[in-house]
């Protein structure tokens, strides 16, 4: 059974750091594309930032120089370090991994993690 678990949350005041962490466990072929996203509380769901395997990043416009987005594919987890924190980036924050499970499957396996607070306060 193949699980993301996510951890690293918590509360900041603006101008701090936090780092996420994300680890896929379970039994899988190879892991394709990893991410974050979150969802504040009057927002949809939105991509943070996200990595494909060759190491290719892209990230939201409004975290660009502040979040750093990478990858340990050998522990099979994937970090975001948030720098510079506003109370805007306040939200559940999802990991994210689209996964081969066998070797021959033609399109990857999309699984989420449960989600992890963040909170900034001004």
């Amino acid at each position: 059974q193949v699980e993301l678990e996510e951890s690293g949350g918590g509360s900041v005041q603006a101008g701090g750091s936090l780092r996420l962490s994300c680890e896929v466990s379970g039994k899988i072929f190879s892991i394709d594309k990893m991410g974050w996203y979150r969802q504040g509380p009057q927002n949809g769901r939105e991509l943070v930032a996200d990595m494909a395997s060759g190491g290719r990043t892209h990230y939201e416009d409004s975290v660009k120089g502040r979040f750093t987005i990478s990858r340990d594919n050998a522990k099979n987890m994937v970090y975001l370090q948030m720098n510079s924190l506003k109370p805007e980036d306040t939200a559940v924050y999802y990991c994210n991994a689209l996964l081969f499970i066998s070797e021959g499957e033609r399109d990857p396996w999309d699984y989420w993690g449960q989600g992890i607070q963040v909170t900034v306060s001004s």
